[in-house]
């Protein structure tokens, strides 16, 4: 595509500007052809038209894209012209504070003038084995790649430090000094890294001064080589210096200061040892106080000359020659005050006894006639005679100062050649690393000689950087095949030919010097002469023909001619150095100054090529040839050879660039001068590098990542399996031209701007991917939007259609209402009218109707009255007329009936006269019969009831009337007394009189005492208010007053928790920088023992043999005898007296060095080991004040059971001396019979017995009695908690029955008074007396009696205390019966256990002796268990404490027994061993003789008791000359992998530790020691060998640590035999205490462990940066960016590319490694906790120092990363062991790469998040934040500056990395085995066939 067509509307470009060089606009409008301007619109708004020139029709330079901006590498961009370059370099120095930038091959430095925290030790090794593109630029990233290509290529490096005064060329070449001392190491004893680095501050104080520019500026050229050998390291140095600016000895402009060397000395010249220069201020001399500046800010120039001091004596200088040195320097500060005078015009003096002179004279050991007259006069040779000329004042002073400064010239040479001596190695230089700290170009308003040979050099250099460049160019096309066509690029060959050429300006120069009569007029004109009209380069100043102009590469320059000869020339006075060279100096250095002026060499004393300024100008003695005067040569000349040599060190060795800038002239921090930088820009190269890249291709892009950057520009048909042929076919489809590109073999290369073009397509592709998905969200919204509103509208409407429907409504109701009312009314109206009509009729009807009824009524009633009557008379006539016919009716009947009677009579005495009639009868006869029995019966009972009716009706009639009788009687009593009260009525109304005028008098006094009453009444209503009222703000106050001391009691119990937290956590920290602290000297302890071990190897090597011998470990010989300690003593002497003409020639001071060094470690390791011990102590202290008020609370318990214990230790050493007497009992009788009755030891036996049972009775009564007391105390102690604690009386009521006895009741009384004493009841209580009085009074006032409660009080408690006593008499009661029921039981059981006693008696008389004594204890403690048991059933409570007490008797008594047994087995075994030797020594006798070996026999027989099998189980016993044996096959040749996955974990240590048992059951000392110092050294000489083998190192931890806790399992120590089982306590260590080698065992344990823990380093450190940070583990979330000449490591996984499968694989590795080893599970989680640890701090600090990687797709992919870490950890159940913690600062620094960084709440967000981040770290991850894509946005500077006021208060490290190389102290908690060491098994396949099994 043509470049016009990217100048489109809103197209970005920059355009010149006066004041910041170039200025950002943007197009208006687009650009066509033929435009004569540009509409442009600056960033402030404005527009303006920018001309084109018509000429060239340049078009201004196209403006990066903003992603771009901010990189790394300039040749990233995609524009490569300067604007881009200022801007970048701005944009990273300004916002993101980076002063570090890649120009292609180029370093560019900005000097920030600020100390920035980027030069630490974690720094370099951050940077140290990277790849120089893979971390963000840094001086130790090209250092680090010359030391790389060194030991890779084996080639000589070389790195240019170049940049003008003050842009940081010294501290640079400083720091690449530094990183090399670092890496390297030195390759012997000598420390030569330190010094290399100790010669800077030497050089810097001769060599540097302060100039306008710079307050440590170089004033010389050096050229440093670091050799190396071929393990590359450090071996030494050379140093090389050009062109010492000599002139600044006797001159220096305004603001500017002499070499800090003199100030120095000044600032010093109170110091006793300087007395004798006689200095004083830098005021008081000529050479120091010209510039008006003796000061620089924030330097004490008194310690830098300390500084400069040990420098020297580090080198090797010592305090004599220092003070040579000094006496010249403080001389030539006297020369420059000595004072010239005029003595005529052509004549000049010293005045006598000047003081400056004598000082100097005094100083250089001179005279002071010779000196004052040469200093004033001159010698003058010619060929005939010789005499003396006197100088003008003039020339006498620059004499004088020309002597000054060839003197300082000689003595900087000097130093050099010292410093060099010092530096120089007898070992041979493999190669070396040369350092060039050397001027940048220079341009003044008035330049000099000095100026034209700095240019002149920067020509010769930028000359081989621009080959180099090109070079580099052409090898890469030529590597990728692509063709190769020449790039015209700006040769400064004709400058440099016009400088040094035949007939250039040196050689007219030095032809001009050779004339007698030469001058600098002469001399320009022979320039003008001979170049101005050949030499396009030359030029001549229009107003000027003492001047010449000369186009250097960087820019045109005007030199002035004045001085060109005379500094060329550099003459000095002859008879004024043959003067110095006669000097009498104490130290001679003078003569060794000036002790070469006879050879036509170099003034400065180094070989030709070796640089300096100055020449010899002395002129020869008549006896030299006239050939050795015209071979002198000029500075010119020998500055060109020298330049000449150092070109051809250059082009020997691979360069490194580093190009310093010097942002400002003020020395501002962080300010940035355009205007300088660009200056500098393009006189260092750094442009020049760019435009050679940007002709040629200077975008290079891999096939895999320009598919994974412009994937969005392919379609689906596009992407084929082939990516290489992908990207073919897609980029010939995007770019047209196909010279804009090329395809190499493995990379992409295209034309300045394409790249920046397919970053257009692929914005605008993302832009129209945006739009349209924004189109759609846009849609979807305003959808969502519209159906929102609609919703709303019809809501609205729904609610305002039901709104006027309800308006209809209510309008109709009212209409209806109005209507309804309206009927109403009307109804009324009419109903009310009606009504009065009505009423009027029924008022006109009713008089109507009742005249009607009236008379109706008189008519019916005369008609009822005629009826009655009638009635009346027609009853009486029918009645007469019934009566008659009833007669006659009855008559008629009676005669009718008489008649049919008759007939019926007659038929039946017919019928009686026949049979059948007779049947029927009788038939019907029986029948009836029945009939009639039954009803007989019925009325028999019936007359019974009847019967027994009548009788109850009797008696109760009988009853009733004795009744009525008494009645009656009684009646005519009452009748009587009737008659009689009668009587007494009068009486009666008599007293009832009286009792009514009584009446009357009570009712008053009763009124009378109802108002006294109703007023007392209020009086104490009122009273019991106040009292209320009082008492309830009494109550409140005393709520408040708990309540405050509640919150004082909890605020001190909380302050108290945090101060022993705070302690306990201080406490800890400092247990752990103790363990850390010990631990590191144990690895430093470790790494010397190696070293040693070298050495050792080496004289072994040399054939230097030491006869006789022999060392003992150190960390052994606190186990070592005395004997065995004189024994070696002895054999050393012999053998060093032995050796000692052998080992005289030896040099020994490093072997005595580093047994010092070892004893020092050792001391060290013991007070470290003292003071861990103190700090443990300490932090048990600490807990136990934790439990100070725990056990205060139980002090008469643990008296009673101190006391307690007393009785039992005395008991116990009655049961010892009884079980001695048993013993000697047992032995002194050991006789067939010994055991019969009557014997000795039964009698002993049944004393001891009874003595038992005795102390059993004894000890249940104690028990009962201990019982009872802990129970009344604890009853008491309740009691007193609950008495204090009451207020209230029915406190008191509610807790009498909790009293138990009498005095218990009398305190509650007590309490009870109190109580009516508190300030609620204001008046008095009544006595006792008062209260019995009231009660027996006649009338008792109830009131008054009870007036405060009393009576209700005494009352309750009276109830209560009947109740207590009745409850107590019961409970009494049924303990009684209870104690009776157990009396009787235990009488029971002790009847049974007497039986069984006397049954175990008669077995145990049948058992032997030894037997019989075990049986008997054994049976005893069965007998407590079961006592105890039962106690516990009886009654739990109780009997608890009893059973605390008989347990821990019973603990007691079996440690003793434990103990006496072991010490009885010892004793035995003792005496075995002294059986065995004694029997030994008496071997030769004679048979005849009685030795003394058999006189110790005879008594040892009897008390070789037999011992069990059980006893002896689990040893394994070998042979002293197997051990070797044993651990050459168990530990030298074992393969852990055989063991790991055939035999059980640990089994090596189980082997060794049997072993070492069976050592300590035979009691054999020298077997212990040796078998454990071999088997320690073995493991330490395995790890060296393999130690770089994870599996054998993990191997080798998991057996040391089994095997120690195998020496604290069986060691005998309570604390550890309480996790065994009785039978591993039987196999305990029984004769020897490890404690000191377990120490020494741990100890190797910890040095394994930090094997292992390096080993893993080792192993992770390639896969971390590469896993966690590069690799994308999800796809397509990170884009990659352009980058430029130093390519990255890509980020798509490749084959040999790490990921994060990767990691997790080694992780799961490493640990499924441990867990076959049977690694301890506690120390699992210390090494995962470090591996998390590593990975963690790793990433995290690559992240730091790399921009590329601080994106917020990157930090989506840490989290990721880390949840897959995670997610590993919950997978192996590890998530306890505290990794996931020290993944914290990676998860904060990744969150902080996403969060929003814009607002103030954000900024409070971030500091609240990221608090494992210090606060340099966070500023560091917001200053490196890069977009990836033009959608994200950078960090704003105001942002980040509110991060950094948030975060001022925090108290943290300044330190930005984290550190890799901590190591967390690591622990061994003990993991005893269960594992029986009887059952283990040794395979043949170990090849231990000669161990037996014991």
């Amino acid at each position: 595509m043509a470049a016009s067509e990217l100048y489109t509307k809103r197209a970005r470009v920059w355009i010149p500007d006066a004041k910041e060089v170039w200025k950002s606009a943007e197009l208006n409008k687009d650009y066509k052809n033929g435009d004569t301007s540009l509409q442009l619109m600056l960033e402030d708004g404005t527009n303006i038209e920018h001309k084109l020139d018509p000429k060239t029709k340049n078009l201004p330079h196209l403006r990066n894209p903003d992603i771009l901006v901010g990189e790394n590498d300039l040749t990233a961009l995609s524009y490569l012209h300067e604007p881009a370059v200022l801007h970048n370099l701005k944009v990273r120095f300004m916002d993101s504070k980076l002063i570090y930038t890649y120009c292609g091959i180029v370093l560019v430095a900005i000097n920030p003038y600020e100390t920035l925290p980027i030069y630490g030790a974690d720094i370099i090794n951050a940077y140290s084995g990277q790849n120089m593109g893979d971390m963000d630029p840094h001086i130790f990233a090209v250092a680090e790649e010359a030391y790389k290509q060194m030991a890779r290529d084996e080639r000589n490096q070389s790195i240019i430090v170049s940049g003008e005064s003050g842009a940081g060329k010294t501290v640079s070449a400083k720091y690449a000094m530094r990183y090399f001392a670092t890496v390297s190491g030195s390759a012997s004893e000598a420390n030569v890294e330190e010094k290399v680095l100790a010669s800077n501050p030497i050089m810097e104080a001769i060599g540097n001064a302060k100039t306008t520019r710079n307050d440590n500026s170089s004033r010389f050229g050096k050229y440093i080589e670091i050799g190396f050998d071929n393990r590359f390291r450090i071996i030494g140095a050379n140093m090389r210096t050009y062109l010492l600016e000599k002139s600044r000895v006797v001159f220096q402009a305004d603001e500017e200061r002499n070499y800090h060397i003199f100030y120095q000395l000044c600032a010093s010249s109170h110091l006793p040892e300087f007395k004798t220069l006689k200095l004083s201020s830098a005021n008081d001399f000529l050479y120091t106080r010209q510039g008006r500046s003796p000061v620089i800010e924030g330097v004490d120039d008194t310690k830098e000359l300390c500084n400069t001091r040990d420098a020297f004596t580090l080198l090797g200088i010592n305090e004599s020659y220092q003070m040579g040195l000094f006496q010249v320097l403080a001389a030539i500060l006297h020369l420059g005050n000595v004072e010239i005078k005029d003595r005529d015009s052509d004549s000049s003096v010293i005045p006598a006894n000047n003081r400056h002179l004598t000082a100097f004279c005094e100083l250089v050991g001179v005279s002071y006639q010779d000196m004052s007259q040469w200093l004033c006069h001159r010698k003058l040779k010619t060929a005939t005679e010789t005499y003396i000329k006197t100088l003008p004042r003039l020339q006498a002073t620059n004499a004088r100062d020309a002597l000054s400064k060839h003197i300082y010239a000689k003595l900087f040479n000097w130093i050099v050649e010292h410093v060099n001596k010092a530096l120089i190695t007898s070992i041979k230089k493999h190669s070396f690393i040369g350092v060039l700290d050397i001027y940048g170009f220079e341009t003044f308003e008035i330049n000099s000689f000095e100026q034209f040979c700095i240019n002149y050099a920067n020509e010769k250099l930028q000359q081989q950087f621009n080959m180099h460049v090109f070079k580099l160019e052409q090898e890469e096309y030529m590597r990728e095949e692509i063709p190769w066509t020449l790039i015209d690029f700006y040769d400064n060959q004709p400058c440099i030919n016009l400088i040094e050429a035949k007939m250039g300006i040196l050689d007219l120069l030095d032809e001009e010097c050779k004339m007698p009569k030469g001058s600098d007029d002469s001399w320009a004109q022979k320039l003008y002469n001979t170049h101005l009209k050949t030499c396009t380069l030359f030029e001549k100043p229009r107003m000027s023909n003492r001047a010449f102009i000369i186009q250097h590469f960087a820019d045109k320059v005007e030199y002035q001619c004045e001085g060109f000869l005379e500094k060329n020339k550099d003459t000095v006075n002859e008879e004024q150095i043959n003067v110095l060279k006669a000097s009498k100096q104490k130290f001679d250095l003078l003569v060794e100054l000036f002790q070469d002026e006879e050879k036509a060499t170099s003034p400065t004393g180094q070989p030709p090529g070796t640089g300096g300024r100055t020449r010899l100008s002395v002129k020869p003695d008549k006896s030299r040839d006239k050939s050795s005067k015209e071979h002198k040569k000029t500075v010119g000349c020998q500055f060109r050879n020298s330049l000449q040599m150092l070109m051809e060190t250059l082009n020997a060795t691979t360069p490194h660039y580093v190009r310093c800038i010097k942002p400002n002239d003020f020395k501002t921090a962080f300010s940035f001068d355009p205007k300088r930088a660009v200056q500098q820009l393009r006189a260092c190269g750094v442009l020049e590098t760019i435009r050679i890249s940007a002709a040629g291709f200077p975008s290079r892009w891999t096939y895999q990542e320009f598919f994974s950057r412009y994937r969005v520009l392919m379609k689906q048909k596009d992407v084929l399996p082939d990516k290489k042929l992908t990207c073919r076919n897609v980029l010939e489809k995007l770019v047209q031209d196909q010279d804009k590109y090329q395809f190499g073999k493995t990379k992409i290369f295209f034309r300045a701007g394409q790249v920046a073009y397919l970053e257009k397509l692929r914005a605008d592709k993302l832009r129209a991917a945006c739009i349209r998905i924004q189109k759609t969200i846009r849609c979807w919204l305003v959808r969502k939007k519209y159906l929102r509103m609609r919703s709303s509208a019809i809501t609205i409407q729904r609610f305002t259609r039901g709104y006027q429907a309800r308006c209809l409504a209510k309008f109709m109701r009212r209409t209806q209402a109005a209507t309804i009312i309206q009927k109403y009314q009307r109804m009324y109206v009419e109903r009310k009218r009606y009504r009065q009509k009505q009423a009027a009729a029924l008022v006109m009807q009713t008089i109507l109707r009742a005249y009607m009824a009236r008379q109706k009524y008189q008519a019916l009633l005369r008609e009822h009255k005629a009826v009655i009557i009638q009635k009346r008379v027609r009853g009486w006539l029918a009645r007469c007329w019934y009566k008659r016919c009833l007669v006659s009716i009855v008559y008629l009947q009676c005669c009718i009936r008489r008649m049919r009677a008759r007939r019926e009579l007659k038929k039946l005495k017919i019928e009686a006269r026949s049979v059948e009639h007779f049947k029927k009868l009788n038939k019907g006869m029986e029948n009836k019969i029945m009939q009639l029995q039954r009803k007989i019966d019925e009325q028999t009972k019936d007359n019974r009831a009847i019967n027994e009716r009548l009788a109850g009706l009797e008696s109760s009639y009988t009853a009733e009337s004795e009744r009525l009788r008494s009645d009656l009687s009684r009646l005519r009593g009452v009748e009587e007394e009737a008659k009689n009260k009668t009587n007494q009525v009068a009486s009666l109304l008599e007293e009832l009189e009286r009792l009514r005028k009584e009446l009357s008098t009570t009712q008053k006094e009763k009124k009378t005492i109802e108002d006294w009453a109703q007023t007392y009444r209020n009086e104490m209503e009122k009273m019991v208010s106040e009292l209320k009222e009082e008492n309830g703000s009494l109550k409140q106050d005393k709520d408040n007053l708990n309540r405050m001391i509640q919150e004082q009691s909890q605020q001190m119990t909380e302050k108290m928790a945090r101060s022993i937290a705070q302690e306990t956590q201080q406490l800890e920290t400092d247990l752990n920088e103790e363990r850390s602290r010990y631990q590191n000297l144990l690895t430093e302890h470790l790494r010397l023992e190696e070293k040693y071990d070298d050495l050792k190897e080496v004289m072994a090597s040399s054939n230097i043999s030491k006869p006789g011998h022999r060392r003992t470990d150190s960390t052994h010989s606190s186990n070592e005898s005395e004997y065995t300690y004189n024994s070696e003593y002895a054999e050393l002497e012999e053998g060093s007296r032995a050796a000692e003409d052998v080992t005289r020639g030896m040099d020994t001071s490093l072997t005595l060095k580093l047994q010092k060094r070892l004893t020092e470690l050792e001391q060290e390791k013991q007070s470290l080991r003292n003071e861990l011990e103190n700090k443990e102590d300490q932090f048990q202290r600490a807990r136990a004040r934790d439990d100070a008020e725990f056990k205060k609370a139980r002090g008469a318990e643990l008296e009673y059971e101190s006391l307690k214990r007393q009785e039992l230790e005395s008991e116990n050493k009655k049961l010892k001396h009884n079980l001695a007497e048993m013993r000697q009992s047992l032995l002194g009788n050991a006789a067939a019979g010994a055991g019969a009755p009557g014997s000795p030891a039964y009698k002993v036996l049944l004393e001891q017995l009874n003595a038992s049972c005795e102390e059993l009775d004894v000890r249940k009564e104690e028990v009962l009695i201990l019982r009872s007391q802990l129970v009344s105390q604890k009853e008491a102690m309740h009691h007193k908690d609950e008495k204090e604690t009451m207020t209230e009386p029915s406190v008191y009521v509610g807790d009498v029955s909790k009293l138990k006895d009498a005095d218990e009741l009398k305190q509650a009384c007590i309490g009870l008074k109190d109580t009516n004493r508190s300030p609620r009841f204001m008046r008095k209580p009544l006595e006792v007396s008062d209260l019995l009085s009231r009660l027996r009074s006649a009338t008792p006032d109830f009131h008054k009696l009870n007036e405060d409660g009393e009576l209700w009080l005494v009352n309750q408690g009276l109830k209560e205390t009947i109740r207590l006593l009745e409850h107590q008499l019961q409970t009494q009661r049924r303990s009684y019966d209870n104690e009776v029921e157990a009396l009787r039981g235990e009488l029971q059981n002790v009847k049974e256990e007497n039986n069984r006693q006397q049954q175990l008696l008669a077995q145990n008389l049948q058992l032997p002796p030894e037997a019989r004594i075990e049986a008997s204890l054994q049976h005893e403690i069965t007998r407590l268990t079961n006592e105890n048991l039962e106690l516990m059933a009886d009654d739990p409570t109780a009997s608890r404490e009893a059973r605390v007490i008989i347990l821990r008797r019973m603990v007691d008594l079996m440690e003793q027994l434990e103990k006496q047994d072991r010490t009885i087995r010892k004793l035995k075994k003792q005496l075995k061993v002294y059986s065995k030797r004694i029997g030994e020594m008496g071997a030769g006798q004679t048979e005849g003789q009685t030795s003394p070996g058999q006189m110790v026999d005879e008594p040892i027989h009897p008390v070789n008791i037999p011992r069990r099998e059980k006893d002896f189980q689990g040893m394994l016993e070998y042979k002293k000359e197997d051990e070797l044996k044993l651990v050459k096959n168990l530990i030298l040749e074992l393969k852990p992998r055989g063991v790991a996955v055939n035999l059980i974990p640990g089994l090596p240590a189980y082997i060794l530790f049997m072993c070492l048992r069976h050592a300590d059951y035979v009691n054999d000392d020298q077997k212990v020691r040796t078998l454990l110092t071999s088997s320690i050294n073995s493991i330490k000489k395995i790890l060296k060998k393999r130690g770089d083998d994870f599996e054998t190192v993990s191997f080798w931890l998991a057996n040391t640590c089994r095997f120690l806790h195998c020496l604290k399992q069986y060691s005998g120590d309570e604390a550890f035999m309480k996790h065994n089982t009785p039978k591993q306590n039987e196999h305990t260590l029984s004769n020897f205490d490890l404690a000191e080698y377990r120490q020494v065992i741990s100890d190797l344990a910890i040095q394994i462990y930090q094997q292992l823990i390096k080993c893993m380093e080792n192993i992770l450190q390639p896969m971390i940066v590469s896993g966690m940070l590069e690799h994308e583990t999800i796809q397509g979330v990170s884009g990659v960016k352009p980058t430029g000449l130093r390519k990255r490591t890509s980020s798509i996984a490749d084959e040999g590319t790490y990921t994060l499968d990767s990691i997790l694989r080694q992780l799961s590795a490493f640990h499924s490694t441990m867990c076959q080893h049977g690694t301890d599970p506690e120390l699992i989680k210390q090494v995962v906790k470090q591996q998390f640890y590593i990975i963690g701090a790793v990433t995290l600090n690559n992240l730091l120092l790399r921009k590329d990687m601080c994106s917020w797709s990157k930090g989506m992919q840490i989290r990721y990363n880390v949840s897959q870490l995670e997610e590993w950890l919950r997978d192996k159940g590890l998530m306890t062991c505290g990794a996931k913690e020290t993944l914290e600062p990676l998860i904060q620094a990744a969150q902080l790469l996403q969060v929003k960084k814009k607002t103030d709440e954000d900024a409070e967000a971030i500091c609240s998040m990221c608090q494992a981040l210090t606060t340099a770290q966070i500023v560091k991850v917001l200053n490196l934040y890069t977009p990836v894509n033009e959608f994200e946005e950078r960090v704003s500077v105001a942002f980040i500056r509110t991060i950094q006021t948030r975060l001022r208060d925090r108290c943290e490290s300044p330190q930005l990395l984290m550190d890799t190389k901590m190591i967390y102290p690591v622990t061994f908690p003990f993991s005893p085995s269960s594992l029986a060491l009887e059952t283990i098994q040794i395979p043949s396949s170990l090849n231990l066939g000669f161990l037996t099994r014991v």
